[in-house]
């Protein structure tokens, strides 16, 4: 930053991704999520850096120049729904002009099925095809986002990372969508999915990771977070009991600001629990990066 000053986005960030799973990656906003995201498809901005790895196959998405992003990774074997699609769309050019280039370069589509597929594409993003041939700057937020849903599933990419997929959407669309990226996923397909709806993740994930200033600070399979013994993390529980068909209890104070993180556990300021301990960063231990895990953790029967 100005001055020679730096800005810890993302700090020690593991976990892994296998064929056929999705993983939910929730948090409030300015917590990293999407620099993560960013960092993995080689977008972020010149004066950002990184370091350590993160393999896709035989290729450190980390470490790989532009051309190899380009030309291998972006789009053939990574996918992209961005979180501001109308920032992603060119904006003089159709929907379907932009439907139809991609199909040509991912998926090999020539004329005269060029048309159909593009429609074809359009429909599984449920983008209404009496749209295709507005501009970017005539569509509604909703269906900006639906746009970019369609040219991202178009080149079947092994990783789909979806940056809040259903922004702008109303409920029945926000289902709609979602199940078609879990659809997407099948068996030989992963799906990373950054969202803040619960609701969504809760509908489509395997496993959860909740980010908080710039860590990942728990992981855990989708049931047991949502369900029985539920979250470990203060962090984590209190996202859930914010939500409106459970407590409905905001979690008290504000985040904070990722350039002047507090030294110990960033959480410790809103937490009841927090206590001497918390003036020292927790290192995780079974996937939960606290010292006062929740003491449902406590309670499960040890696996054989």
């Amino acid at each position: 930053m100005r001055g020679g000053s730096f800005v810890s986005a993302v700090t020690d960030a593991r976990f892994d991704l296998a064929a056929g799973e999705c993983l939910a990656l929730v948090g409030e906003s300015g917590c990293g999520k999407s620099v993560l995201a960013s960092a993995l498809l080689g977008l972020l901005p010149q004066n950002a850096e990184t370091a350590g790895s993160a393999l896709l196959g035989d290729i450190d998405l980390l470490t790989a120049d532009e051309r190899t992003l380009a030309r291998t990774v972006r789009g053939r074997r990574v996918g992209l729904v961005p979180q501001s699609p109308a920032a992603h769309l060119t904006p003089v050019r159709t929907v379907r002009s932009q439907l139809e280039e991609t199909l040509r370069q991912l998926a090999g589509v020539r004329r005269p099925k060029l048309r159909a597929a593009a429609e074809s594409a359009a429909e599984r993003a449920a983008f209404p095809a009496g749209h295709l041939d507005r501009y970017p700057h005539q569509l509604s937020g909703g269906l900006a986002q639906r746009a970019a849903t369609a040219l991202a599933l178009i080149g079947d990419a092994p990783l789909l990372l979806a940056d809040e997929p259903t922004t702008g959407l109303d409920r029945d669309l926000v289902d709609r969508t979602v199940d078609e990226l879990r659809r997407h996923v099948g068996d030989d397909r992963a799906l990373l999915l950054i969202t803040h709806d619960l609701a969504a993740a809760e509908r489509i994930a395997d496993r959860v990771a909740v980010m908080y200033a710039s860590r990942i600070v728990e992981l855990a399979d989708a049931d047991a977070f949502f369900g029985t013994p539920g979250p470990r993390h203060p962090y984590a529980r209190g996202l859930l009991d914010a939500l409106p068909e459970r407590e409905f209890t905001p979690i008290p104070g504000m985040p904070p600001e990722l350039s002047a993180l507090p030294g110990g556990c960033a959480f410790a300021a809103r937490c009841s629990a927090a206590d001497e301990a918390c003036g020292a960063v927790p290192e995780p231990v079974d996937q939960v990066a606290c010292h006062h895990p929740h003491p449902a953790a406590l309670l499960e029967a040890p696996r054989a």
